[in-house]
Formats: C-alpha cells, sequence, structure tokens
C-alpha cells in the first residue's frame, strides 16, 4: 500500500493537498531568501566603509614605507603614517564585526521567516498523512479473504454513524450475525473508505470469481 488512497476522489485530494504543501514550502523557502537578502543590505555601509579604510590604509603604508627611506629622518617621518594607518586597522576591524553581526541577524531572520510557516503547516499536515498511511498499510494486511470483511464490517458498526448504518440495512447488527454477505459488504466498504480502499472485486463476489 502506497501513501496515497486507492479511492480516486480521495486520492485526487491527498494529490493536491500534498501539491500545495510543496507550494507552500518553496513560496517561504522564496521569501526566507528575499528577507535574508534585504537584511543583508543594512551591512552596505559597514562594508563599504571597510573597503575604503583598507584602501586608505594601504595608502598610509605606502607612505611609510617611502618616508622611511629619507636618510637620517626616516623614522620618524614614517611614524604620523604608522599611527593613522594602525588607527585604520581597528576602523576596518570595527566595520568587519559590524558586517559579521548584520550578516547574522540577516541569516538568522531569513531561516524564521522559513521554518515558522512552514513547521505550522507541516505540524497540521504531517502527522495526518502518517496516520493515514498507517491505517492503510494495516487494513491492506487483513484484506485478503472474504472472511476479514467480517472484521471491517464490525469496526464500522462500532465506529460509523447511526444514519449511515441505517442506510445500509435496518438491522444491520443482526445481519451481520446472520452472515448476510450483502450488507456485510456494504459494512466493510463503508469502513474500508475511511482507509482509502476500495472493496476488491473478488470478495465483493467471491462465488462469482471462483467460477470463473
Amino acid at each position: 500500500m502506497g501513501i496515497y488512497a486507492s479511492r480516486p476522489a480521495r486520492r485526487a485530494g491527498q494529490l493536491v493537498g500534498d501539491a500545495l504543501v510543496v507550494g507552500w514550502v518553496v513560496a517561504w523557502a522564496v521569501v526566507g531568501v528575499l528577507v535574508d537578502r534585504t537584511v543583508s543590505l543594512l551591512a552596505g555601509p559597514a562594508r563599504e566603509t571597510a573597503r575604503s579604510a583598507e584602501r586608505i590604509q594601504g595608502s598610509f603604508s605606502e607612505a611609510a614605507g617611502q618616508a622611511a627611506q629619507v636618510p637620517g629622518l626616516g623614522e620618524q617621518l614614517r611614524r604620523p603614517f604608522d599611527s593613522a594607518s594602525g588607527s585604520l586597522s581597528e576602523l576596518v576591524a570595527s566595520a568587519e564585526r559590524q558586517v559579521a553581526v548584520v550578516e547574522r541577524v540577516a541569516a538568522l531572520t531569513g531561516w524564521l521567516a522559513f521554518l515558522i510557516p512552514v513547521a505550522v503547516v507541516l505540524a497540521l499536515w504531517l502527522p495526518r498523512r502518517i496516520r493515514f498511511h498507517r491505517r492503510a498499510k494495516a487494513a491492506q494486511v487483513f484484506l485478503d479473504s472474504s472472511a476479514d470483511l467480517d472484521l471491517f464490517a464490525l469496526r464500522a458498526l462500532a465506529a460509523q454513524p447511526m444514519h449511515v448504518l441505517a442506510a445500509i440495512s435496518p438491522d444491520p447488527v443482526a445481519a451481520w450475525r446472520a452472515g448476510d454477505r450483502a450488507v456485510i459488504n456494504r459494512l466493510a466498504e463503508v469502513e474500508l473508505r475511511r482507509s482509502g480502499l476500495d472493496l476488491p472485486a473478488e470478495l465483493r463476489h467471491p462465488a462469482a470469481t471462483r467460477a470463473t
């Protein structure tokens, strides 16, 4: 037994439901990516500050190297450039930390935007699909002889609403006890619908099947 019902109408409903869930997941995945990228734009100024500071720092480092080549005064001349380069190095480090913080916040926000709505839908959808699969698989194991229909008929007597039973027979319990195959088959068929199964033709008319 697969994960879908054998009855066409219910199988179509399951396929539509599964397709909607997949579409929901994909849509929120796109939203999560967009949120991540949007929040990441806030790191643009800090990122540009770091790049600009790095360029200026490189210029000061180059100037310090050239000043150091002046005979006798090289060390004194390069000190201001080294000091400015050090200050810019701290500025670059601070800007890079800001960029890292914004990127982490962007990633976290994007994941939350994706996970929260998806988790809500999966919490409602997944247990139902798992229950259906387990119920249908268990029912299929028992559905191999006409005698097994008595079990499904008995379950129908215990679980189905009174108006459903009345539509099948004015006294379904007496019919079940008497072994009325027509009533038993109808009761079993109603119960099998809960598991998405059809009553097999060979069990519906076992005598005719054996005769052929």
